[in-house]
């Protein structure tokens, strides 16, 4: 298992795994709320990959060197070091098999390590429930739940926030 920046080397991959199609099975648990459109290769080439090459809020998951998902963060409100930070394992081939735990844990700790921050958390919906297992794993809290503000097809369900404070995950 490697974790690292994204490398153009990787953008085809990257394009096949995430913006190839326009209704991909892992988007049916990542914020499935939310519009996805597939673009072209070249237009992703064009318009998008340097977003996430090279970057510091985006890396690759790798296993067998082989990309199989990414994990990033982005400011929820930069001033005050308050982000948020995600896990996608696009593969669905490799869901089920542990790898969730160990990358998203040493994100997290990488980004106590690297930025002067206090907390980190992430967001997730209730019909996502390994995203909810993977927060209780990793020793998270549950910091919030606004009830039924997400409509996926006809149904509500509920925003859940989860976050850890440094000094929490310094202890587990």
């Amino acid at each position: 298992m490697l974790m690292r920046p994204l490398k153009s080397e990787d953008m085809k991959r990257y394009w096949e795994l995430a913006y190839k199609e326009s209704n991909p099975e892992w988007k049916k648990w990542d914020a499935p709320y939310y519009e996805h459109q597939a673009l072209p290769y070249e237009s992703f080439l064009k318009d998008v990959s340097n977003h996430y090459m090279e970057q510091q809020d985006v890396f690759g998951l790798f296993v067998d060197n082989i990309l199989i998902g990414t994990v990033s963060y982005y400011w929820e409100h930069e001033p005050s070091n308050w982000l948020e930070t995600g896990i996608i394992i696009y593969d669905s081939s490799k869901w089920n098999e542990g790898y969730g735990t160990p990358f998203l844990k040493a994100w997290i700790t990488h980004l106590f390590e690297t930025l002067p921050l206090v907390r980190v958390g992430f967001t997730t919906w209730s019909g996502n429930m390994r995203m909810m297992r993977l927060g209780d794993k990793l020793g998270m809290t549950l910091e919030a739940r606004l009830r039924k503000c997400r409509l996926y097809q006809g149904t509500y369900y509920d925003s859940i926030r989860y976050g850890v404070l440094r000094e929490e995950w310094n202890n587990i």
